[in-house]
């Protein structure tokens, strides 16, 4: 059955009518499973990502910069520890968290660069108006 809102079709396969019923019934089933948890990583990732946005936020508003390495390598010997727990490939870990490291960092640089112009030409912002002989609300110092 295709799912209506994304045209996604859970029993497409190019196995169909090559394998016993029995057999691609297990394998849907399987690939069932795989589906929701594919599901549930975009929404978890979703989620890291607004809470790094807030961290964007934060390094941008007191001039940090994008990346810290030193959180960044603890991060990934934490990320590794934990898939050796969890029986996955540490390589590939580490891999997927540099992957989105990286995105984060991109990010984080994004939001630095777009704050930037608008805190510069703003008029309420008091370090805008230093050295220029006006204050804050326009009148003369």
């Amino acid at each position: 059955m295709t799912h209506p809102r994304s045209g996604f079709d859970p029993a497409a396969s190019s196995l169909a009518g090559d394998v016993a019923p029995e057999v691609m019934a297990e394998l849907l089933s399987v690939r069932s499973s795989i589906d929701n948890i594919d599901a549930t990583l975009v929404y978890l990732l979703a989620e890291r990502f607004k809470a790094t946005q807030r961290v964007g936020h934060l390094k941008a508003e007191h001039d940090l910069p994008a990346g810290d390495p030193q959180r960044e390598a603890a991060q990934i010997a934490r990320l590794r520890m934990l898939a050796e727990e969890a029986q996955l490939d540490p390589a590939f870990a580490e891999k997927f968290l540099n992957f989105i490291i990286s995105e984060v960092i991109r990010h984080h640089q994004a939001i630095s660069e777009n704050r930037r112009p608008a805190a510069e030409g703003r008029h309420d912002d008091p370090s805008s108006a230093a050295g220029t002989g006006t204050g804050t609300d326009g009148t003369h110092a």
